[in-house]
Formats: structure tokens, C-alpha cells, sequence
């Protein structure tokens, strides 16, 4: 079984950054792809960011240019460098991770709480 455990949350103020951190443990994902979500209250879950195992990127509209994920060299550490944050970035921010590079994601970690105040 994989556990994937968050950390990096907090609050901040608009216009700061704060980098989020995902460890996964349980079995090596060199092969598969990890992402994060986050869901704001009273909104359905939503994909941030997600990284396959060769280094491919997508993001959503609302991040790109200020939001990047990476993936440690193990590949079983992902990050999120979330910068020129904004009080609509509220929200429990979930790291998962897929089986393989295809198909859904299969791991969730609990979540890290991000809140920006104006």
C-alpha cells in the first residue's frame, strides 16, 4: 500500500509563496504519475498540477505561470512551488499518485490546508 504524507502548508499573505511537499513510501514510483488537487470550500476537487514519470507537465489554466511541480530524483518525492499566490488559492491541497503513467489516480495523502489572506 502507498502512503503519501503532505507538508508546506500554512498561511500567507497574497502575493507570497509557499512550496508543499509530498512523500510517497510503500513502493517506488519511478513509473507513475503524481499530481495535486485541491479543494476549496463548498467546490469540487480539482487537478493543480500533475507529472509523469519522464518529467511531463500540465496545470490548470489558473496556475500556469505561477505555480510549478516537480519531482525529486528518487521520483518518490513531488513538489509544489506555488508563488504570486491568491486568496482564491484557499484550499486543502491533496498529493496523489496513479498506479502507472495511465488511467486514474489510485493514492490520496490526508491533505495540507493553504490559506491566502488579502
Amino acid at each position: 500500500q502507498v502512503q503519501l504524507v503532505e507538508s508546506g502548508g500554512g498561511l500567507v499573505q497574497a502575493g507570497g509563496s509557499l512550496r508543499l511537499s509530498c512523500a510517497a513510501s510503500g513502493r517506488t514510483l519511478s513509473t507513475s504519475r503524481m499530481g495535486w488537487f485541491r479543494q476549496a470550500p463548498g467546490k469540487e476537487r480539482e487537478l493543480v498540477a500533475g507529472i509523469n514519470s519522464r518529467g511531463y507537465t500540465n496545470s490548470a489554466d489558473s496556475v500556469k505561470g505561477r505555480f510549478t511541480i516537480s519531482r525529486g530524483n528518487g521520483k518518490n518525492t513531488v513538489y509544489l512551488q506555488m508563488n504570486s499566490l491568491k486568496p482564491d488559492d484557499t484550499a486543502v491541497y491533496y498529493c496523489a499518485a496513479a498506479r502507472s503513467d495511465y488511467g486514474g489516480y489510485d493514492y490520496w495523502g490526508q491533505g495540507t490546508h493553504v490559506t491566502v489572506s488579502s
